[in-house]
């Protein structure tokens, strides 16, 4: 008798043990560093409190480390389960065959795509396969000062604007005051070629074996750009700056229209002592809006693949996730909870705080190569010649085009 007893409490001992086993993942992330650890904190609280047969180990590691260290993890074949990635080294640790194809997952689980914005969960896809998901997003909007559109008389921007609607609206605020510029936009590698898809236009092919910088379309784009400052002047030069930066220009009063990320609205709200609003960025044959993302990726070699995949589908597409972000104001969730992005959507100012959404239908995502610091810099330095008239933009974009095929091969 009592060996069956002692018998009977092994086995329920080992059945409990095995009902209350515990999986480990663990987490690498960059985003969380700072003030928002709290907030991947509570995340992970309540995920743990959903799953309970699951743990995750949260490793925050600044950004300027980051890559270095997932780099050598990686190659000591000791990666994490799960970590983040930026959408510019996405692509490369795609390409590179370190990352987990999620279909499997998704299946199991059952995956509900709805609850992500549909645009935002195709930017981590390569090769037609989903390898992430969104775990947030930032993107760049048209600011614009309403006070100085009302003195112009000008018309407030709209979703159907065009560039040539932007530019005459910037040449009557131009006219109001010698120091007084009507919009700036940078011009540079990551908003050239966001602008030269607003007009039809890329700077690689679509397969991304051939740079195709100086076609008639980008050239256009940039004579545009460069027009703005050169001939209308209406976005202000190095010399009429003086110094000032762009953000402290919209402060002051003296700048109708910026292009900038939504990071710009928590600074504006505090500083500006006048009425402001944004809109979605104007197109010309097309609208196109920058897309600044991180995801969340399940490693090819993860442990634990499911019970990985499973935190991530949370920090993406949970509401709880949606709603801890959005409290936070840490970023924003790529979500399509509309209740909880009317959390968002109700506070003002701005008053059309929808523009940051509706813009998420327009998004594209950067020509993103493994080279992509080499192509980024060379590209960017023909862009200053243009812009301060050392060379016509064809000049210059035929002389990118000729540096990028000489330096990066794509084949």
């Amino acid at each position: 008798m009592f060996k069956k007893l002692l018998l009977f409490v092994l086995i329920v001992s080992v059945v409990t043990s095995m009902a209350f086993a515990v999986t480990t993942v663990k987490f690498m992330n960059f985003s969380s560093s700072g003030d928002n650890t709290k907030y991947l904190e509570e995340m992970k609280n309540v995920f743990e409190e959903q799953n309970p047969d699951i743990k995750v180990v949260i490793e925050t590691v600044g950004f300027g480390d980051y890559f270095t260290k997932l780099m050598t993890l990686i190659a000591g074949n000791n990666p994490p389960d799960a970590f983040e990635l930026n959408y510019e080294n996405f692509y490369t640790y795609a390409k590179k065959g370190v990352l987990l194809d999620l279909a499997g997952p998704m299946e199991k689980v059952n995956f509900d795509e709805s609850n992500i914005n549909e645009m935002a969960l195709k930017a981590f896809q390569a090769d037609g396969k989903q390898y992430g998901l969104p775990f947030s997003f930032s993107n760049v909007i048209l600011i614009y000062n309403k006070d100085l559109f009302d003195k112009a008389g000008a018309e407030y921007p709209t979703l159907d604007w065009t560039w040539e609607d932007e530019l005459e609206a910037a040449k009557k605020i131009r006219a109001l005051h010698p120091m007084t510029f009507g919009i700036n936009q940078p011009i540079q590698f990551w908003e050239f070629y966001k602008v030269v898809r607003q007009n039809g236009g890329s700077l690689l092919n679509d397969d991304r074996t051939e740079f195709t910088l100086n076609r008639k379309e980008n050239i256009d784009t940039l004579q545009f750009m460069v027009d703005r400052v050169q001939k209308y002047n209406v976005m202000p030069n190095d010399a009429q700056l003086a110094g000032m930066g762009d953000w402290d220009l919209f402060i002051a009063g003296r700048l109708g229209m910026i292009v900038t990320g939504i990071w710009a609205l928590p600074t504006f709200i505090k500083d500006c002592d006048f009425d402001w609003d944004i809109q979605v960025e104007p197109g010309n044959l097309a609208k196109a809006t920058h897309f600044f993302s991180n995801g969340v990726v399940v490693s090819k070699d993860a442990k634990n693949k499911e019970a990985a995949f499973k935190w991530i589908n949370f920090l993406s597409s949970s509401r709880e996730a949606a709603k801890i972000r959005i409290d936070a104001g840490w970023e924003l969730p790529a979500v399509t909870y509309q209740d909880i992005l009317d959390d968002y959507i109700s506070q003002t100012p701005p008053e059309n705080r929808e523009a940051v959404f509706e813009s998420l239908n327009y998004l594209v995502t950067p020509p993103v190569i493994e080279e992509i610091a080499e192509m980024t810099d060379i590209i960017n330095r023909h862009l200053d010649e243009a812009r301060y008239g050392e060379k016509t933009p064809e000049e210059a974009l035929n002389a990118a085009q000729k540096e990028l095929e000489e330096k990066i091969n794509l084949k």
